[in-house]
């Protein structure tokens, strides 16, 4: 057996492994709770709403009003935004080359945060004049034009003569953080208790909010992003040589870098607007893919999104479990699984430089 057979083959097996690992997870979260509901119910739950099996009337009835109604939009909700937030960070450090890439590089999530900051705490002044049916999206709505304005600038500031400088961008995004900072932490200074307490909740990241309405205005968004950034993956791979020596190998750049940073923005701008600012995730599972099977795109991009979604899913039912009956925001436990393990990277490897 050759050893790109023996490599393959290994890359299947995980990759099989953590969808497994993530179906029982997700059957896990959804019976999980202050009102536990069995697995074996769950999946007769899921079977009757799909038309495969039908029950009784008042045979689990309050079983399915929690699985169905409460549990499973937040589940579904969990898996694409961790997938999402996962994947853009490995396109991005790939596109990058950089290990330290992640959602937040480009400005996409300071963006997202400032314009919801605004809503939270400016939005009462003028909420009379808005329609009753833009009031229910106008929060997850800005979160996500902030997150476009802000890449769109990033991008415009570090493109010239049709050319993307990398190095540009990353600083761009760097400043562009920092003034959303600033300006966050000025509708601060001018907020009440109230305002500050909805505005702090939301920048720690919860999927509290999680509704059917919520899962079907996201889901293609994120679907988008899921999906399209695995077919870069080659690209990505070659890119890894250098940006000339790829445009040498017959590579369009310009139009690969466009591509990856919208369709990773859309990701993530969809991600912050229904879930808030969610750390390390983007971070944390491109390095452990790569410490397991090195840095193939190939692997890293759909293992990414197996594993993102397995990490959110498992931090959202610790956020729920841990403080019962209250919730903990799901930011503080990613920050406090993903900065340790960072650290650990590290300190294992001395030098950022052997993750690529």
């Amino acid at each position: 057996m050759s050893s790109r057979t023996f490599k393959v083959g290994k890359t299947g097996l995980i990759l099989g492994f953590l969808f497994l690992l993530l179906v029982l997870f997700a059957i896990l979260s959804v019976g999980t709770g202050p009102v536990s509901v069995a697995p074996g119910s769950v999946l007769k739950i899921l079977a009757n709403k799909l038309g495969f099996i039908h029950f009784a009337e008042d045979e689990l009835v309050q079983s399915s009003a929690i699985v169905y109604g409460i549990r499973l939009p937040r589940v579904i909700l969990a898996i694409l935004v961790g997938a999402a937030l996962a994947v853009a960070g490995a396109a991005l450090q790939g596109l990058f080359r950089n290990p330290l890439a992640d959602p937040t590089l480009i400005g996409a999530s300071s963006g997202s945060a400032f314009t919801a900051a605004l809503v939270i705490i400016t939005g009462s002044q003028f909420m009379a004049f808005i329609p009753g049916i833009i009031k229910t999206t106008l929060l997850p709505l800005a979160a996500f034009l902030g997150a476009l304005g802000a890449t769109l600038l990033v991008y415009s500031i570090s493109t010239k003569s049709g050319r993307t400088n990398m190095a540009t961008m990353l600083l761009a995004g760097i400043a562009i953080n920092a003034l959303a900072a600033s300006g966050i932490g000025y509708l601060i200074f001018t907020a009440t208790d109230i305002q500050i307490r909805d505005l702090t909740f939301w920048t720690l990241g919860s999927l509290g909010g999680s509704v059917w309405d919520t899962v079907i205005k996201s889901t293609p968004f994120l679907l988008i992003s899921i999906v399209g950034l695995p077919f870069f993956s080659k690209h990505l791979n070659v890119m890894l040589l250098g940006e000339q020596e790829a445009h040498y190998l017959g590579l369009n750049t310009q139009r690969i870098k466009k591509l990856i940073i919208v369709l990773a923005t859309l990701g993530i701008g969809a991600a912050v607007a229904v879930s808030g600012i969610i750390g390390f995730v983007g971070l944390v599972v491109p390095h452990l893919l790569r410490l397991m099977m090195g840095p193939d795109h190939r692997f890293i991009m759909p293992a990414s999104v197996l594993l993102g979604a397995l990490l959110l899913l498992g931090s959202d039912l610790f956020a729920r479990m841990v403080v019962i009956p209250a919730e903990l925001p799901i930011g503080i436990v990613t920050s406090t699984i993903g900065a340790p393990f960072f650290l650990w990277l590290l300190i294992r490897k001395r030098s950022i430089s052997n993750y690529l």
